[in-house]
């Protein structure tokens, strides 16, 4: 069973993903999104953490799923980082899907946010979620409580058999690119779980225009690892997602 998650459930990607992926997936709304109920709040990661807790708790009393596979964008990364490393569920997953994951909490937006602070006590904030637009109130402690996410556990907690895939656009302005790299400085030393960082030329936060390439991308990694668990620890498999830096069809490019 593969987990997908993102503001709600058809984001970018996933719904094309899920579709192609060679495993069941399950793909669901955060609290406050699309068609899950409730209030969201820019800060309010913990309670995106019980939300994802609630689902995989669902998945196994109710169908014995067991969880394989987490694929996270952006703040659904950050929350499954999480996850992933605190829960006894998290800690059996074996691969996980990093994309466009922030490490360094502090976001250029904030500054913007705090203009708008200074004058009313509170930022406005549009955003278009599952073709709808939606005004967010966000308060000064929303920000305080999103930058203080602590994110430097992966460097000591992360699983150290988890396989991950760290996939982001080199033309992101949202979380810098050199976010990538600092998730590949604490994960690529973990053995046996791998890291892998793919970087994608022109791609924005968003991978806008290149949704089936991510989906590509995302496929020969899992077949990758596949072929690594049947070929064992000496095969091509294996070296090159040990390699640390991956271009699909050019074999392992180097080593972060």
């Amino acid at each position: 069973m593969a987990l997908k998650l993102h503001w709600h459930k058809d984001y970018l990607f996933q719904k094309r993903l899920g579709l192609r992926l060679p495993l069941d997936s399950f793909r669901f709304d955060f609290r406050g999104n699309h068609e899950t109920g409730g209030q969201w709040k820019q800060g309010a990661l913990h309670d995106d953490l019980v939300d994802l807790q609630v689902v995989v708790d669902y998945l196994k009393e109710t169908y014995g799923y067991v969880i394989e596979l987490v694929v996270g964008h952006s703040r659904g990364s950050i929350v499954a980082f999480r996850w992933l490393a605190t829960t006894e569920d998290g800690k059996r997953v074996g691969a996980f899907v990093n994309a466009s994951g922030r490490y360094r909490m502090p976001s250029p937006a904030g500054t913007i946010w705090r203009e708008s602070f200074a004058k009313q006590g509170y930022h406005v904030w549009k955003v278009t979620v599952a073709r709808k637009e939606i005004v967010a109130r966000i308060t000064p402690q929303d920000l305080d409580e999103f930058i203080s996410w602590d994110t430097s556990f992966v460097w000591d907690q992360f699983p150290p058999t988890t396989d991950v895939l760290t996939l982001h656009g080199l033309a992101d302005k949202t979380v810098p690119p050199y976010d990538a790299l600092i998730y590949a400085g604490a994960l690529g030393p973990r053995s046996p779980g791998t890291h892998t960082l793919h970087l994608m030329e022109d791609a924005d936060h968003n991978f806008t225009g290149r949704q089936d390439e991510v989906v590509d991308v995302i496929l020969q990694w899992w077949e990758l690892r596949q072929r690594a668990k049947v070929e064992g620890p000496d095969s091509r498999a294996m070296t090159i997602l040990k390699s640390g830096v991956w271009v699909p069809g050019m074999g392992a490019k180097g080593k972060l």
